[in-house]
């Protein structure tokens, strides 16, 4: 039987095409990193160039060891000098009770407007301050009007007492119109109060001073004169060892400020 005889393969005479597409894109190649050679980045050749320049006309450096402990005395090393001259730092008045040690003549300016303020306030207090119960302290720069807190509120609350608003809205009355700041200050005896209102004597003074700053601003006192700070037991007069003691450490201070001074210079 004879064999089929397997069909002759056609020549492709095509095949030169992929040859010369080869060399086409090597030549592209070729061109596109020649022209990439020629083109010079003058911005690098400068930095190039100078930091050569910079590099072999320096002078010569030697690294010398960090000498630790007592050196050799048969290999003295004295230190080269440094002739620096010292830099003058103007330190801010915002550093706080620091800035009085710096300058004490700012913090001992007496303010004259302090004597004109004391004085109304004297008059608008003058049936509580034969009481015992309110008191006005007078410094150069501050005034404080110290209130005993069974004035304002009742044992172990925040709620002000009906019969405390007429002299609040009294003192109001005078500080409405100016542009001292005022800070409302509360303070406890050491006994614990712990309930579901007031966890610690921490909160119960913060809500106190919150109350009369409250009140002060819906009496027509300016609001971003106004600040109140809570101390807890932890700035007492007297000692708390005596019922008398603990009575006299349960009050509310208002500070008045002097116009135009710091109240962080204030030295309790």
């Amino acid at each position: 039987m004879a064999r089929k005889r397997a069909p002759e393969e056609h020549d492709n005479h095509e095949r030169w095409l992929v040859s010369y597409a080869d060399f086409i894109t090597l030549l592209f190649a070729f061109f596109v990193v020649m022209y990439s050679i020629s083109s010079v980045n003058e911005g690098k050749f400068r930095v190039l160039s100078h930091s050569l320049v910079a590099s072999f006309s320096s002078q010569t450096r030697s690294i010398e060891p960090v000498q630790f402990g007592t050196a050799s005395t048969s290999f003295p090393i004295a230190p080269a000098p440094l002739n620096r001259t010292p830099i003058k730092l103007d330190l801010p008045q915002s550093m706080g009770k620091d800035a009085i040690k710096l300058d004490p003549s700012k913090a001992k300016k007496r303010s004259p407007e302090m004597d004109e303020l004391g004085e109304k306030i004297n008059n608008a207090l003058k049936a509580l301050l034969e009481t015992k119960l309110v008191s006005v302290r007078k410094s150069d720069n501050w005034l404080e009007i110290e209130i005993n807190s069974k004035v304002l509120f009742s044992s172990g609350s925040s709620i002000l007492s009906p019969s405390a608003r007429p002299m609040l809205r009294g003192l109001s009355n005078v500080l409405k119109s100016r542009k001292n700041k005022i800070h409302v200050e509360g303070f406890t005896d050491n006994l614990p109060i712990k309930n579901s209102i007031y966890p610690s004597n921490w909160e119960l003074s913060a809500a106190r001073a919150a109350t009369v700053v409250r009140l002060f601003a819906s009496y027509g006192v300016t609001p971003k004169n106004l600040a109140s700070i809570g101390y807890g037991e932890y700035q007492p007069k007297v000692d708390n060892d005596t019922t008398q003691g603990r009575a006299t450490n349960r009050r509310v201070v208002i500070v008045i400020i002097a116009t135009g001074f710091d109240p962080r210079l204030r030295s309790r």
